[in-house]
């Protein structure tokens, strides 16, 4: 592969098993993706870090949201922030507040499910 994978931000990252944000973690590593972890507690997926906070990343190209509206808010600019050029709203997370200040940023809010995405291609 000769292009550089996109880095994807996986927020709600969790070391349960079956959980959406998990399931997701395993399939971007799977289909060649780098990956950052962001969740509520620290852990590993795949022998990747899960990390708390806003922690300092650079060249993510995609974050995908497994969190839902009520507990996006105070991760509005820290997202901001790291300059995506798109956001997924998997189900659940969707968010028209959010996805609008998005647009404004000349950022591409998706809403759309990560899995179905790597499964038939259009990632």
């Amino acid at each position: 592969m000769d292009t550089p994978a996109k880095k994807t931000l996986v927020v709600g990252a969790t070391e349960k098993p079956g959980r959406y944000a998990t399931l997701a973690a395993h399939s971007l590593l799977r289909h060649g993706h780098a990956i950052e972890l962001l969740g509520l507690r620290e852990g590993k997926i795949d022998g990747h870090p899960i990390q708390t906070g806003k922690p300092e990343l650079d060249g993510i190209d995609t974050v995908t949201m497994y969190v839902g509206p009520r507990n996006q808010s105070g991760l509005y600019d820290y997202i901001k922030s790291l300059k995506p050029r798109r956001v997924i709203f998997n189900p659940g997370a969707e968010n028209p507040e959010f996805e609008q200040q998005l647009q404004q940023e000349g950022i591409e809010p998706i809403e759309a499910c990560t899995l179905v995405m790597l499964s038939i291609g259009t990632y």
